[in-house]
Order: C-alpha cells, then sequence, then structure tokens
C-alpha cells in the first residue's frame, strides 16, 4: 500500500512540475515590422527595443494567462513592399493575432490595405502620423482594426505652422520626402500657414535614398525665402541640409518630428542648426513617463528621447494589456480590447512591473482599467486615432530642448479658426 501511495505521489508531482514547465513555455507571439534599416532605421530600432521593453514588464508582472509576449520582429527595410512581403508572413504562417508597425506611414499603410485589414488582424503603428489613415477608417477600409499612439498630421501641421509664425518665418522654402507622410504633412502646414500670413515660396519633393540633393536644394532657393522647413528623415535631411549650407541658404531651419535625432544633428553640425526649430507628437507626463525616460537607454542603449521610442512602449503596453483583457489571441476581441485597455472609467495603470501586475490582477477580476502611458493618458476614436498635445522644440548647444507647448485645446481651436 505504502509503495502504490508512494508511486501515486511521486506521479502526480510529476504531472504538477510537468504543468508549470509547459506554462513557463507559453508564448503569445506578436509580430513586428519595423524599420530597422533604410531612411527610418534609427526610429525602427528604437521602436522594436521599446515594445520588447513593454513586453518583458508584463512577463515579469506574470505574463498573460500565464504565457510569455514574445515579438517576432521583421525588418521592412523602410520599404512598403518588403513590409507587406514580412507581414504576409506572419499573418499566413506564423498565425499573430496583431502586427505593431510601421514606423513610417508608407510602410504602414500598404500593411494595413494589403494585409492586415483584409485578414481583420489588429494593427498598431506608434508613429505613422499621415491624416490617410484616418481617411481610410472613415472610408471603411480598415475593418476597424487599425490604432495609432501618435497623433496625426492633420494636427502637428497647424501647430508647425502657428510655431514658424511665432518664430518669425515669414517666407519659406520646403523641400520634403516624396511620399504619403511628406505630401500629407506639407498640404496641411501650407494651409494652415498661409492663413497665418506665410508665404511659401518653393515646394520641392525630392525621392528617398539619393546620392545628392543638389538639384533639390537649387529649385527650393528660388524667391530668396527666411528659412527652410525640411520635412525628412535624419539620414536623407542631414545631407539636404548640408547641401543647403553649402550652396548658402539661410541658416534658419523648421524641422519635422522625425528630425528630432542626435545623429541628424552631428551629421549636420550644431554650428549650423542654432536657428533650428521643430515639432512633435508631445506628452501629458506621467508616472510612466518617468519610469520610461529612467530605465530605457540601460534596457535599449538609445536614448529615450527618440521620437518613436515613447509612444512604441505604449503600443507595446496597450497591446499587451489587450491580449490579457481579451482572454484569448481571438484578433476581434484584442481589436474590442484595445479601448478596453484605455478605459476612461478604469483604475489608472502605469508602466512598469508593479503597475502591470496589478493591472494584471484587476483585469482576472473583470474590472476595467486605464493605461497611463508615457505619452500620456490616450483615449481611441473609433477609427484608431488619439488627440494629443505637441512639443515644441529647438536645438541648442547642439542638443534638442523644449521650447514650449501647444495644448490639444490649442490645436484644435486654432483648426477650428482656421477652416
Amino acid at each position: 500500500m505504502r509503495k502504490t501511495i508512494l508511486q501515486l505521489t511521486t506521479a502526480l508531482a510529476l504531472v504538477t512540475m510537468a504543468g508549470a514547465a509547459q506554462a513557463a513555455d507559453c508564448k503569445i507571439t506578436v509580430g513586428l515590422v519595423m524599420e530597422l534599416t533604410g531612411p527610418a532605421g534609427e526610429y525602427g530600432q528604437a521602436g522594436a527595443k521599446s515594445v520588447e521593453m513593454a513586453f518583458r514588464d508584463i512577463n515579469q508582472a506574470g505574463g498573460v494567462r500565464g504565457c510569455d509576449l514574445v515579438t517576432d520582429t521583421r525588418d521592412s527595410q523602410s520599404q512598403g513592399n518588403i513590409a507587406v512581403d514580412a507581414a504576409t508572413q506572419l499573418v499566413q504562417v506564423k498565425k499573430v493575432p496583431v502586427i505593431i508597425g510601421g514606423i513610417i506611414s508608407s510602410v504602414s499603410i500598404p500593411i494595413l490595405t494589403s494585409v492586415t485589414a483584409p485578414a481583420k488582424i489588429v494593427q498598431v503603428s506608434p508613429a505613422s502620423s499621415s491624416p490617410t489613415l484616418t481617411t481610410l477608417g472613415r472610408d471603411g477600409k480598415t475593418s476597424g482594426i487599425f490604432f495609432r499612439t501618435i497623433t496625426s498630421d492633420a494636427l502637428q501641421g497647424v501647430a508647425a505652422a502657428k510655431y514658424a509664425v511665432d518664430k518669425g518665418f515669414k517666407k519659406l522654402a520646403i523641400i520634403h520626402v516624396n511620399n504619403d507622410f511628406g505630401v500629407n504633412m506639407v498640404a496641411e502646414f501650407s494651409r494652415a500657414y498661409k492663413a497665418l500670413g506665410g508665404t511659401i515660396v518653393s515646394d520641392t519633393p525630392y525621392n528617398e535614398k539619393q546620392s545628392s540633393y543638389a538639384s533639390e536644394v537649387t529649385a527650393a532657393m528660388g524667391g530668396e525665402p527666411d528659412g527652410l522647413y525640411l520635412v525628412s528623415t535624419p539620414v536623407d535631411g542631414a545631407t539636404i541640409a548640408r547641401t543647403w549650407v553649402s550652396q548658402g541658404g539661410v541658416q534658419k531651419f523648421l524641422l519635422n518630428d522625425g528630425m528630432n535625432s542626435p545623429d541628424f544633428i552631428e551629421s549636420v553640425g550644431a554650428d549650423y542648426l542654432k536657428d533650428a526649430y521643430g515639432t512633435s507628437s508631445g506628452t501629458s507626463p506621467t508616472a510612466s513617463t518617468e519610469y520610461f525616460t529612467k530605465n530605457y537607454k540601460a534596457f535599449s542603449g538609445i536614448e529615450p528621447s527618440n521620437p518613436a521610442a515613447d509612444r512604441s512602449y505604449d503600443a507595446g503596453a496597450i497591446v499587451g494589456l489587450a491580449i490579457a483583457i481579451a482572454g484569448s489571441e481571438n484578433p476581434a476581441k484584442i481589436k474590442d480590447a484595445m479601448y478596453k485597455a484605455v478605459d476612461p472609467a478604469g483604475t489608472p495603470i502605469y508602466a512598469g512591473k508593479e503597475e502591470f501586475a496589478k493591472a494584471l490582477g484587476l483585469i482576472k477580476d473583470g474590472k476595467p482599467i486605464r493605461y497611463e502611458g508615457v505619452i500620456g493618458p490616450v483615449v481611441f476614436d473609433k477609427f484608431g486615432d488619439i488627440t494629443g498635445p505637441f512639443r515644441l522644440w529647438k536645438i541648442a548647444d547642439g542638443k534638442v530642448t523644449t521650447d514650449g507647448e501647444m495644448t490639444t485645446d490649442d490645436v484644435n481651436a486654432l483648426q477650428a479658426k482656421l477652416q
């Protein structure tokens, strides 16, 4: 009898240990399509690390239903066609329930229209700001599965126009990347800038990854502008800015959010950027902001000020919490849970292991949560858009420093006035 009991006890222990091992080995895979190389490589590398950090924090808090969140990361090379191939593999072969990415709109849009919307797989972009993404939602072409943790360029263009006028830019030349992001940003900016009394003397598009931009710079200089509005990415933008300076262009610049980059400043030279200003989708600081700023560089080796870093952490955190709320990897349930992860009526939750443990406990008890992220509290509208403030910044002593802020109410009021 004793032998039988001993055998039974041993067998039960082995089953228990096997179950624990199986739980520890359980993984939920989320697809990442990021611009790890190419013109937007700096942003994609930061974005991927931020999502990994958010997943690490959730996993250390106990994981989702006892499973670890993991990423299957693919490099879009900053090209839409490559991004579509990568996303197709993730959806059709890997069967991921969510794709986070891309960073730039010219990558996110083809993923959405060619892969995620037809398959009804949730897609979250941390940094794609094109108004086209809202239009696709309004036209019923996204199946309601697209979300982003950055404000639309329709709003940033208005903020940039007001900032330009306030900084004394009266006659601007514009050089911009010739893709959906650049075209839409300039269209929104131009409408607001002209309404506020500014004059655009030239508008010159360029194609990416050229060895020289001398002809574009020459074209832009006509009309004697008192500054250059450069809508670009750090690598191409640095080449254009250096060419502008070498050809005698006035050393006064207005820059888009992606030019908030130490690499851009170093490549151009701080001495030529003493009168350079820019706008970025801003933050409303929370405890998450403090946590992220303090811990991100140690985790990633990347400065937390990278434009894609903060909002990519939030994208990862919201996705992870949404999967927990959904209770499964069913994309339709995750889509609905995206809104529940930032429920205005929920208990505030911040970034980090301890806070995520609190969130997972509330979710288990069926109670609502409100994740208040690194960029601040956000609420998604029915098109997956958010609203928020804009940071006004300048380059001083070779570093980007905050020069002011336009609140959400400020931007909305100005937008209404200009219509």
